[in-house]
């Protein structure tokens, strides 16, 4: 199936590793034009050379930190200068420290807010009138399965991912009109380096080694197993294309069947 991504412009965030490069490599192999951001600038430029000797779409990179509050608008003039406009946003961000919500420092609460939250929304509200304007876009926001059964030991991101769900649904509300989508992506267990310190943290919680730990994490998922970077970057490859146009105001789920609610 042709996606209908060649010459589209993406923007995705927090992309130098894990699943944002997982999404980025997606939709660079279906031909859009990537542009990729992270703080290391040796990952981000080795993944762009990697993007770029497959031959479709064409990576670029800027070293940004989500946590710098003129991110948005070094990201806003960077797409600008390369790309002229935007036609996929990807929200993707690090998760908060593991831990109880009934023990979250609320400095660090409200520190994580800045960043997950808040930095989303902002750049979300510089490229969605040139979207509107255009008559296309994809916002897509990579969230956690989380927001629908909340994981335990992860209270800070259950929360706060949880708030992009109402303004993610709010948004497509008002602008699907226009011809832009808002939809949110939401992984379950993804083999990712994220994973493996979220099964550290769990093991050192429990006492258990991290090998029993990630066994009987796995057995808990219906397909027996974790997913792969692929895998879910493959669903996110879709959702931004031009042949998922009316999907929208949804969350979808990438989790091999993990949450148990219908």
């Amino acid at each position: 199936m042709d996606l209908g991504l060649t010459g589209k412009r993406a923007l995705v965030l927090a992309s130098s590793r894990g699943l944002g490069l997982g999404i980025a490599e997606a939709i660079a192999a279906e031909g859009a034009d990537v542009l990729i951001t992270g703080r290391d600038g040796e990952r981000l430029e080795a993944a762009v050379n990697t993007i770029n000797a497959r031959g479709a779409g064409k990576a670029r990179f800027v070293v940004s930190d989500l946590s710098d509050k003129g991110t948005p608008e070094l990201l806003e003039q960077t797409v600008k200068s390369e790309f002229g406009g935007l036609d996929i946003l990807v929200n993707n961000t690090g998760g908060p420290p593991p831990g109880l919500m009934s023990e979250a420092d609320l400095s660090v609460v409200h520190r994580q807010f800045e960043i997950m939250v808040m930095s989303v929304m902002d750049i979300t509200a510089r490229f969605l009138p040139g979207m509107r304007a255009q008559g296309w876009g994809r916002v897509l926001t990579v969230a956690s399965s989380g927001v629908i059964q909340p994981i335990p030991n992860l209270g800070l991101s259950n929360a706060l991912r949880a708030t992009l769900v109402g303004w993610s649904k709010s948004m497509a509300n008002e602008t699907a009109g226009d011809g832009v989508t808002f939809n949110m992506l939401l992984p379950g267990r993804i083999g990712t380096d994220r994973l493996k310190q979220l099964d550290a943290a769990n093991a050192e919680r429990t006492g258990k080694d991290v090998a029993e730990v990630s066994k009987a994490a796995q057995k808990e998922i219906p397909v027996g197993r974790y997913g792969a970077v692929e895998e879910f970057a493959n669903t996110a490859a879709f959702i931004v294309s031009a042949r998922a146009s009316y999907i929208n105001g949804s969350m979808i789920r990438c989790d091999g069947g993990a949450i148990k609610s219908v």
